[in-house]
Order: structure tokens, then C-alpha cells, then sequence
């Protein structure tokens, strides 16, 4: 159902879009298939318009291996090439300007900022701010955008979208009312869903088994957080994952996040050789038979410097493991 306000953020996204004679797309560091799709899908649109468009992250210094297929990759340049001065600047599936990484210096010489997201803990710092906490994915947002903006989604656009969409759904666990039917719509463009799931989401090296087996050799049970919704953790070390991308620490959380005696699940990340930089994952469960309601993990990831989704967030923290866990337990009450 579209509001009021809904409709006014998108009129004005749409008169930003077709002011524009030049547009850098950023999309938030650590980048994943919801942001780099939802970037990619608007650049592939622009650059047919003809607009002079550039898409990036600020780290890490490459792509993920599994987004490397997605269409208009072509259009990503390192941090370095991001022009200084753009008519607009879109930022997509950030919530916060610190999501920007180095890349947040761009947002002074933007004439206009347009903020695409969908995590319930944006901060709104565009000029311009699509932002619906409730959406599946930002890419389903992009959706919106485009039929208001008139622009038809091709095949190439669809797979861009649908990455998104596939990959914060996860494989359409977390859905609402219209998120299949929005599936329905991009697969019906011809792109072949079942490939782009198992590219994104169901293809790791084999390394990935062996860093998996030291990793969840450090999984803990803590049952009696929140009133017994319980917390399990795990640590990823940059020794264990030495021989293989740093993508692939990303999937332990949905590995470690499967136990049923915890509603709560992290993964602390080393993320810095010698300076006790971590960053942390985390995820929830609405509910769990015999405990309280679930946790809002994006409250405590944005009381600790973070911010998220409800079900899925995360913030960056420092320090030794031990403390690590302990200022954890302690937000989580």
C-alpha cells in the first residue's frame, strides 16, 4: 500500500533523477547483493539515458566473487575514480553516512543526496530520503521507483533486482504480503532465479568447509539471555579465514544462527591485524516456544554504534574477545 509520504518521497526521486547530467551511486561498505543490485540495476537505467553514471564502494578493495555475474559490473570503479562533484549522489541500502565507509566525503560535493533503503534504523541524511523500513529488500524499493519514474525492468535490470531481493529474503524465508508476487514479476522477465540463488547464496570454495570447522569449534550457548531466549556466538579469526574471501565469513552467521536453544545469534569478525577491530553480526528470531517475544537485534546493534533490521543487523566494535561478549550481553539485557 503506498502513502501519502510514499508517494511524495518518490515524485521527488523521480524530479532528481531526471535533473541530473551526472550521478555517482554508493553503496554502504562490506557491500552484499542488496546494495551492489540495487546500485547496479539504477546505473544500468541511467547509462541507457545517457547520463554519466559511477558505482563503488569504499571497502573492501574488490567485489565478492559471487556478485561478479550480476549485470552492469562494468559500471563499478574504486573509491578513486568517484568524481568529487555530481549533480546527485545515491546512496542505496545505507543507514547512516558512516555505512559510506570513506566514501562519505562525496556526499559535500553532491548537489542533491537521495537515501534508497529499507533498515528500520536509517537516519535519513539525504536531501532526499526513499526510505520504507518495511520493505523486503532496497532493491524492492528500486522496484517502486522505476514503475514511478515509468522506466520498464528489463531482463538484465530484473537479475540485479531479484539479488536483492532472493538474498534479504533469505530464499524468501523473511517475506510479506506482495513479496512473491514481486518475485513473480522479475522472474517472468526471463532470468533464471534458481542460478542466481545458488551463485549468491549456495557456492563456496572448499576452504569454506575447513574454515567452517574452526569457526564453529568457538560457537557458545548463552541460554538464559532475555528471559531464556538465549544467545549463541562465534568468532571468525582473520588466521581462519587466511585461505579463502572475506565474503565467505559472511555465511557463518546463517550457519551459526540455525541452533533452536537461542532466539539470538553473533558472529564477531576480526576485522584489523593488530587493532582488536571486530565487526559484528547479528540475528534474531521473532519468538521461540516458552520464551519472550523476540528481539529487535537493530535496537541493540544502534545502542552499540550499528544499525539494521529487525531480524538482521549489525555494528563494529573493539577490543579483546572477552569484552567483546560481555558488552554485548550487557545491551541485551
Amino acid at each position: 500500500m503506498t502513502t501519502m509520504r510514499d508517494a511524495v518521497d518518490l515524485e521527488s526521486a523521480v524530479e532528481a533523477l531526471n535533473a541530473a547530467r551526472s550521478v555517482t551511486i554508493v553503496c554502504h561498505v562490506q557491500p552484499d547483493a542488496d546494495t551492489v543490485g540495487s546500485g547496479l540495476a539504477l546505473a544500468l537505467v541511467l547509462h541507457r539515458r545517457g547520463i554519466p553514471v559511477w558505482v563503488s564502494f569504499a571497502e573492501p578493495a574488490e567485489l565478492p566473487e559471487s556478485m561478479r555475474s550480476l549485470p552492469g559490473v562494468h559500471h563499478l570503479v574504486p573509491p578513486a575514480e568517484v568524481p568529487a562533484s555530481v549533480d546527485l549522489l545515491i546512496a542505496v541500502d545505507c543507514g547512516s553516512v558512516g555505512r559510506l565507509g570513506a566514501l562519505a566525503d562525496r556526499i559535500a560535493g553532491a548537489a542533491t543526496t537521495l537515501v534508497i533503503d529499507h533498515h528500520r534504523s536509517n537516519d535519513r541524511f539525504g536531501s532526499i530520503n526513499l526510505v520504507d523500513a518495511g520493505a523486503e529488500s532496497t532493491t524492492s524499493l528500486i522496484v517502486r521507483l522505476l514503475d514511478a519514474w515509468g522506466v520498464p525492468i528489463d531482463l538484465e535490470v530484473a537479475h540485479c533486482l531479484y539479488a536483492g531481493l532472493v538474498t534479504d529474503t533469505g530464499s524468501f524465508r523473511w517475506v510479506r504480503p506482495g513479496t512473491h508476487e514481486l518475485a513473480e514479476r522479475l522472474l517472468a522477465t526471463g532470468i533464471d532465479g534458481g542460478e542466481i540463488a545458488r551463485t549468491l547464496l549456495d557456492t563456496h570454495p572448499f576452504g569454506w568447509l575447513t574454515m567452517l570447522s574452526r569457526v564453529l569449534a568457538t560457537a557458545q550457548l548463552v541460554p538464559g539471555v532475555r528471559g531464556g531466549i538465549g544467545l549463541v556466538y562465534a568468532f571468525v579469526r582473520l588466521d581462519d579465514i587466511a585461505e579463502v574471501s572475506s565474503e565467505e565469513a559472511e555465511s557463518v552467521i546463517d550457519i551459526v544462527r540455525t541452533t533452536s536453544e537461542a532466539g539470538i545469534a553473533a558472529v564477531f569478525k576480526e576485522s584489523g591485524i593488530g587493532t582488536d577491530r571486530w565487526t559484528v553480526s547479528l540475528r534474531a528470531r521473532d519468538s521461540r516456544p516458552g520464551a519472550d517475544d523476540g528481539v529487535d537485534v537493530a535496537e541493540v546493534a544502534t545502542a552499540l554504534g550499528g544499525g539494521g533490521h529487525r531480524f538482521a543487523a549489525g555494528y563494529t566494535a573493539y577490543g579483546a574477545a572477552d569484552d567483546l561478549v560481555a558488552t554485548l550481553l550487557a545491551a541485551l539485557g
